[in-house]
């Protein structure tokens, strides 16, 4: 029969809590059976004490996924309860399958041929106008027969999981590690009519930085997710359609007529055969040409509109006249052609336009908010950011007409540490935002690295599928599913993962927060946890040799817990020794020994974490390094410590820039008024201290991580001012005196005794400096034996702000006569 149409027009519980969720768990285990649809009196039995007399019905022509779906469902049915149930697909075979009174499992478009209603009643759910597809299931029992079906090839498979799902299989995370196949006497069907299409056409997730690829095409099909194949491409693409023109890809007339002409030309080809084109901007900043920014056409197409995250003046305007331009010539060189443009919402192209914009119906946007905030969710009142993020996407939303597609990041902390890293407490909120405003759906750029995402693609799969999904009680069926007898203890662990990153103020995406979410406090609480659980499978452990695959798997995973927490343990070691006691060589024994960790992890899976690109200082290994080459300037190999300067600074905002004309490089402290020292004052609070009085900051973590914010929450402060005092021997002020600040953000200018002795320059995109973020200044003659006065002034005017490392004083060792 004809298919339906799949393309279109183109945080923390109780113990109590989690005991209870075990028993419940348990009691159905010692029960050995499972029931999909409502239980009643009238109940199908598919299998009873491992047999079964039931048959998979399949159609000869099945399409891939509807053919796998059929034959994983006699393998997982297999796997349950020991008994094996036949597929049968040929004409004669169905013929007499369906004129049988045995339970009939009747998968795909067999299915539909036997009961065309059930296309109609599916039909009523599907999305009725899909650019690129609409998936829709269809489970109906009727008497002996039981229908799984779907919209499409990839439908038909879910509609399968779905009912495995009702009998409690699991696909947790990619591979064998994250699956959950209940041991079952009985397997049985109630009262079962569910039909169901989800909103999202697109739902999927690629792996990137070469992380491990197992397992994804199939946990993908499983969860409900689509790979995006269907979507327009938005890769990177601009540069070799506009090779030729200008100085460099990131520097071409966009509002030229004639460069609309060589994009379509280098284009042509490929919309002329209907097949879809990226003509999406390249990884970086563009700048606009003379073309653009003078004259007439200028007046018409480009509105200078300022970027603050990028730090550049939006481009937008001029790229949607060159992208309107582009669609329009092809199609008036194609007008059959079904052919679309993919293009990115990104770098300096991220702000909407600001002139009014229709754009060409052929052009299909992709949003990237890579520098925005990933930790809160869009309405959330703490994050200035999230909240013009909303509005950002709102914007695309109803100029793209609901063509747009958000490709967000899953780890969100860009450059991290394979330390836990949970989304669910963003997305949970905004995936309802997405599908009201009526996008296409989300593609997400994800490493897997499990150790850090650990469910969060899990989660993401089931919101894509059922945005009001109930996320608790996800939850709660995850972690007797997965961690068996440890469940209650798990549940805590990762609950206080998931409540730390909740309660966090922080809006930054990068390994320097790690810290200021994992506190002493939450580190604490996950080992008393972690112990419990690992006292709870303590007794498997010892009776290894005679357990079942699930027990084996309860070890396996309680020791995948043990093991990140090694490295999340040995990571704040390293970062408390290098940050707050300016201690190298025990910053680097703890690294050293975080790093063993983690290559423990990635020996027993390399779905664990994802290290195969890494290099240079941005990235752990490089870390370390770091903290050796520092160790060397304090032991006497490349200089000798003198002196580490306080944790402790004054500091004073300067939202007004009047810190020089005031002297606050020299003149008296007034620190009577002290609201934020050390770490009693709430940091929710600080934003809203006086901004014309001295207060005390840490050194060891960024001043933002602090609750130093402006009065609006925004990160953005201006100019910030650190002023502490230090004494040294007269022959230490004779000596070639250096202060080093060994993590320090911004462009800063530096006083010793009300005498500038350092400007520091620093691109204000952070991530474009040396991923050292150090800074040593000779202080040379400027050095008073005594008491000495030391001010730093930083201009933050985006993200972090000041020092998150210690500073020290030292003196470089002697050059010796050969050099």
């Amino acid at each position: 029969m004809k298919r339906l149409a799949a393309k279109g027009r183109g945080c923390g519980a109780t113990s109590a809590r989690w005991l209870l969720a075990v028993v419940l768990s348990l009691t159905a285990i010692q029960a050995h059976a499972a029931t999909a649809g409502r239980q009643g009196e009238d109940i199908l039995t598919i299998v009873e004490n491992h047999r079964s007399s039931a048959v998979i019905v399949l159609a000869p022509s099945a399409g891939r996924y509807e053919r796998q779906g059929a034959f994983d469902l006699a393998r997982y049915i297999g796997s349950m309860s020991g008994a094996a149930i036949p597929v049968v697909e040929t004409p004669g075979e169905i013929e007499r399958a369906l004129s049988g009174a045995g339970p009939l499992l009747i998968v795909g478009r067999e299915a539909f041929e036997a009961r065309p209603d059930l296309a109609v009643a599916l039909a009523a759910k599907l999305k009725r106008h899909p650019y690129v597809r609409t998936d829709g299931i269809i489970l109906q029992r009727d008497r002996n027969r039981v229908y799984l079906a779907g919209s499409n090839d990839e439908s038909d498979y879910f509609a399968v999981a779905e009912l495995l799902r009702a009998w409690g299989v699991r696909w947790f995370m990619p591979g064998a590690f994250g699956e959950c196949v209940p041991a079952e006497d009985a397997l049985r069907i109630g009262d079962l009519n569910e039909v169901y299409a989800s909103p999202f056409e697109i739902r999927s997730f690629w792996i990137s930085w070469v992380g491990d690829q197992s397992g994804r095409d199939d946990f993908l099909l499983r969860n409900m997710m689509t790979r995006a194949d269907d979507l327009p491409p938005a890769g990177h693409h601009l540069g070799a359609l506009t090779a030729g023109l200008g100085k460099s890809p990131f520097e071409i007339p966009l509002t030229d007529p004639e460069t609309a002409e060589h994009v379509a030309d280098s284009a042509d080809k490929l919309f002329a055969a209907g097949k879809n084109v990226s003509v999406a901007m390249e990884d970086g900043l563009y700048s606009s040409s003379g073309e653009d920014n003078a004259g007439e056409d200028n007046a018409e197409t480009v509105s200078p509109q300022w970027d603050k995250y990028m730090l550049r003046f939006s481009i937008t305007d001029a790229m949607l006249t060159l992208y309107n331009r582009v669609a329009n010539i092809l199609h008036e060189r194609h007008p059959d052609s079904a052919s679309r443009l993919g293009f990115l919402i990104y770098s300096n192209m991220f702000l909407p336009p600001v002139r009014p914009t229709k754009l060409a119906p052929s052009l299909f946007g992709m949003i990237a908010p890579i520098d925005i905030d990933p930790v809160h969710a869009m309405d959330d009142a703490r994050s200035p950011e999230r909240r013009e993020f909303r509005t950002i996407f709102d914007t695309w939303a109803k100029l793209t007409e609901g063509r747009l597609t958000v490709y967000d990041y899953d780890q969100s902390m860009l450059v991290w540490r394979d330390l836990p890293n949970p989304s669910i407490q963003q997305f949970r909120g905004d995936v309802r935002r997405y599908r009201d405003a009526g996008i296409l759906g989300i593609d997400t750029e994800s490493r897997l690295a499990l150790a850090t995402t650990f469910i969060n693609l899990y989660l993401r799969g089931r919101l894509l599928w059922r945005p009001d999904e109930d996320v608790d009680a996800l939850l709660d069926d995850f972690y007797p599913k997965f961690f068996g007898p440890a469940a209650a203890p798990m549940a805590d662990y990762w609950g206080a993962i998931d409540s730390a990153w909740e309660a966090s103020d922080v809006t930054e995406h990068e390994f320097y927060v790690a810290p200021v979410v994992y506190t002493a406090e939450v580190v604490a609480r996950l080992e008393r946890s972690l112990r419990r659980a690992e006292g709870m499978i303590d007794g498997m452990v010892a009776t290894q040799a005679s357990l079942t695959r699930n027990e084996n798997l309860y070890i396996q995973r309680v020791q995948f817990v043990r093991l990140g927490f090694e490295v999340l343990r040995a990571y704040l070691d390293m970062t408390r020794a290098a940050a707050t006691d300016a201690d190298y060589s025990a910053a680097v024994a703890a690294g050293e020994q975080g790093l063993s960790a983690r290559q423990q992890l990635t020996n027993r899976n390399p779905a664990f974490t994802t290290t195969k690109l890494e290099a240079g200082y941005a990235f752990w290994p490089g870390e370390v390094q770091q903290y050796r080459e520092l160790r060397a300037y304090t032991d006497g190999d490349k200089g000798r410590l003198v002196l580490k300067l306080p944790v402790d600074w004054n500091f004073h905002r300067d939202f007004g820039k009047v810190g020089l004309q005031r002297h606050y490089y020299d003149a008296p402290v007034d620190i009577d008024y002290q609201p934020g020292r050390g770490s009693e004052y709430p940091p929710e609070r600080r934003k809203d201290d006086p901004a014309d009085r001295w207060e005390v900051v840490r050194t060891d973590r960024y001043v933002q991580a602090q609750g130093i914010r402006a009065a609006d929450g925004q990160s953005a402060l201006g100019d910030i001012w650190y002023r502490t005092d230090f004494s040294v021997t007269a022959s230490e002020a004779a000596g070639d005196l250096h202060v080093m600040f060994p993590g320090l953000f911004n462009r800063c200018t530096l006083w010793l005794n009300g005498d500038e002795v350092g400007r520091r320059k620093y691109d204000d995109l952070w991530w474009k400096n040396d991923y050292r973020f150090e800074w040593d200044v000779a202080l040379g003659a400027h050095v008073r034996a005594g008491a000495n006065a030391l001010a730093l002034r930083c201009h933050n005017i985006s993200h972090m702000g000041g020092m998150f490392r210690r500073a020290f004083l030292y003196q470089p060792a002697a050059a010796s006569p050969s050099k």
